[in-house]
């Protein structure tokens, strides 16, 4: 338990004029008034008061605040009463410790009407001083840091509350970091493996890149010391909760999140955060979309600051805020920013705005609502600032992310409904799809018999339901697709033998093969109906291969000697068509590589093993294995529907092995059998080109050294 005079250098730290009798009366009462109590831990009770008293000193608060915390359970747990603490500390701390006392009761396992009645109580509490609510935070985020001496039942129903109250309250009153923390302490115990999964990724990641967040915060202070701007730089990984919401939201895993670091660059002045923006999109690519500026636009409780998302080292994206001390005190700690001290007298943020203006509107809102469960309803509206609660015509609550539209609110009622979707009504007034629903509203959703989604709608949905729907119905519904696809097929097929894919070349193939046109010729060789080598034969019948020209494997290579053999390494798998160079073995003949394998920097200093080696021209039997590192998503039939894909373009699956399986998607490593590098891009492009696949990539791993 921290000693009082430990408590007290920790206010005269900001506050020297602080009342250091009054504190160590208040710690003297407190003590002796929780005498003979203890926590579920078995520590005397006294050390949570203390403790959230302390926390309170970190966010440089008045001593009024201090001396609540160390009393604020003794009217609810003692035998002090509200007479007793106003004649000993006076009726501000008083009214302060009978504020706390009347939030205590606040659970979410209660009736619908206690709910509200408590949400009713807290946010009139909270109007008459936010200080109140300072003490209530910081109570329940030491009670989450002790939470595990509580029974499991009792960890989960505290947790709860935390995720859904208190923690949404802290981020709407500015507090980042305490709701950041009671995030995290909650969903430590709400969902462990999920904490722990992400965590051990983590520490995969850190060893396998080394320290990303010290070399990417010493490139910055590299950039921006040469800039002249003086600054400090702070990096750090997201939390883990921070974490999978994001992986929640964006329907996408861990290894396809890029934005898992965040780094903040303190100025000494508003004109050096601009001049260190310039700084750091000089030294890397601006991220397009992502950059807002809430220093010229502030948001409405205060908050300042540059955003911005750059690629950083190995191409990892990493998000940046860019502020002053002033702005990242507001952004730090919010409402705290506006009751902190410092050298014992208030201090004077000019961007710090009153939040008690806003709790006091909202608290004079609600008191028009008769209705417990209206008020209720009300209240969470305002709680969650990241989600967006709409209702059906017959009431039904829907939820939705913040920035959703009608497109969203249809699919999300039935996959049926989004595809019939023609129009919306947004409180009875007809809106465009485009249009972004706000809390409360009521919309309908008007639909029409032969109504098909349309292309443009991907770019009005945000949610992954709605746009996973719309893209399979896509996917079945237009053609263009397979254009698009036949016609990078038909460039890279043609491109091979010299000639180009020319708009006249492909009429001509459409009359000799008896389609429509270019197009048509197009479509079916995107669908694989017809090969590329099939249309290459229809325009330049003398290019066709000769059958009997097909390279058998003891000459696929040109410039081994007589009595050499070679094996293809496994580390980059080289294909014909690839340049290539082998590396001789005593006993194992000659291993072939890429010329841009990673694997042969190891021998830079043994040039006399080093052969300069070509493939055989000619058509390769399709017997070299490829390892592809595919991620697709976790949906009926998307597996089978990739292999026959892969069969369409003439290759043999021989393994499968699944690297990750989540709940919305699989990472797994195919190996394929292949005749070329162009076999290989083929291949590549029907995949990328599939909606189901996530991502699609050649796998190749330097520790994989050996012969395939």
């Amino acid at each position: 338990m921290i000693a009082v005079d430990d408590l007290i250098t920790l206010v005269r730290h900001y506050n020297p004029r602080t009342d250091e009798a009054l504190i160590r009366a208040a710690y003297d009462f407190g003590r002796a008034m929780h005498e003979g109590q203890f926590r579920h831990s078995g520590e005397p009770y006294f050390t949570h008061p203390v403790a959230v008293a302390a926390i309170l000193t970190e966010q440089r608060l008045d001593d009024a605040t201090i001396i609540t915390a160390l009393l604020h359970d003794t009217i609810e747990d003692t035998k002090a009463s509200y007479r007793i603490v106003e004649e000993k500390f006076g009726r501000e701390v008083a009214d302060l410790v009978d504020g706390v006392t009347k939030l205590t009761n606040l659970q979410l396992s209660s009736s619908e009407t206690k709910q509200a009645e408590n949400f009713r109580k807290l946010f009139m509490a909270m109007s008459k001083d936010l200080r109140v609510i300072l003490v209530k935070l910081a109570d329940r985020l030491h009670n989450m840091r002790t939470i595990k001496a509580m029974r499991p039942d009792k960890q989960a129903q505290k947790a709860r509350e935390t995720m859904d109250i208190y923690a949404p309250l802290a981020g709407r009153m500015g507090m980042q970091w305490m709701r950041e923390e009671l995030e995290d302490l909650a969903f430590r115990v709400l969902n462990p493996e999920a904490r722990a999964s992400i965590i051990r990724r983590f520490i995969t990641l850190q060893r396998e890149t080394g320290d990303v967040v010290e070399r990417i915060t010493g490139d910055m202070r590299h950039e921006l010391d040469k800039a002249g701007i003086e600054a400090d730089v702070f990096g750090r990984a997201k939390k883990p909760y921070s974490i999978w919401r994001k992986m929640q939201e964006k329907e996408m895993g861990f290894s396809r999140l890029s934005d898992i670091y965040g780094f903040r660059v303190i100025t000494r002045s508003e004109n050096n955060c601009y001049g260190a923006l310039g700084a750091i999109h000089q030294r890397w690519r601006a991220v397009p979309g992502r950059f807002k500026d809430y220093i010229s636009q502030p948001k409405s409780n205060g908050y300042r600051s540059i955003h911005t998302t750059v690629s950083g080292r190995d191409g990892k994206r990493v998000e940046v805020q860019i502020r002053t001390q002033a702005m990242h005190d507001v952004a730090e700690t919010g409402v705290a920013a506006h009751w902190s001290y410092r050298d014992g007298v208030r201090a004077e943020n000019p961007f710090a705005v009153d939040p008690a203006k806003w709790i006091s509107s909202v608290s004079e809102q609600f008191d028009a609502e008769e209705d417990h469960e209206d008020f209720l309803e009300a209240v969470k509206l305002e709680m969650y600032a990241d989600q967006v609660f709409c209702f059906t015509p017959k009431g039904d609550v829907i939820k939705l992310p913040r920035g959703a539209t009608p497109i969203d609110f249809a699919y999300a009622i039935h996959t049926r409904i989004g595809h019939a979707c023609v129009g919306a009504k947004v409180d009875g007034m007809r809106v465009p799809l485009w249009t972004r629903v706000k809390n409360g509203q009521s919309v309908e959703v008007i639909t029409a018999d032969g109504q098909t989604p349309q292309a443009t709608w991907l770019d009005i949905a945000t949610t992954g339901k709605a746009r996973a729907a719309i893209r399979r119905a896509l996917r079945e519904l237009d053609r263009g697709r397979y254009i698009k696809l036949g016609r990078e097929l038909a460039r890279s097929a043609f491109e091979h033998v010299g000639k180009k894919a020319t708009d006249k070349a492909l009429e001509a193939a459409a009359r000799t093969l008896r389609l429509k046109n270019a197009d048509e010729v197009r479509a079916r060789l995107g669908s694989a109906e017809l090969t590329a080598q099939q249309v290459l034969n229809a325009v330049y019948p003398d290019l066709a291969p000769d059958p009997s020209d097909e390279v058998t494997r003891d000459r696929a290579v040109l410039g081994l000697k007589a009595d050499q053999s070679f094996e293809r390494a496994r580390c980059c798998q080289p294909l014909p068509g690839e340049r290539i160079v082998g590396i001789t073995y005593r006993g194992r003949g000659v291993v072939i590589h890429a010329i841009d394998c990673e694997t042969l920097s190891q021998y830079d200093d043994q040039p006399g093993r080093w052969m300069d080696l070509h493939w055989h021209t000619g058509t390769h039997p399709a017997a070299y294995d490829v390892t592809l590192d595919l991620t697709i998503g976790n949906d009926a039939g998307v597996l089978g529907r990739i292999c026959t894909l892969i069969g369409e373009q003439k290759a043999n699956i021989s393994d499968l092995t699944f690297v990750d399986r989540k709940p919305d998607f699989y990472r797994l490593l195919v190996d394929i059998e292949l005749r070329d590098a162009e076999h290989l891009h083929g291949v590549l492009s029907a995949l990328d080109a599939e909606s189901d696949v996530a991502a699609v990539e050649r796998y190749r791993d330097p520790s994989r050294s050996g012969a395939v």
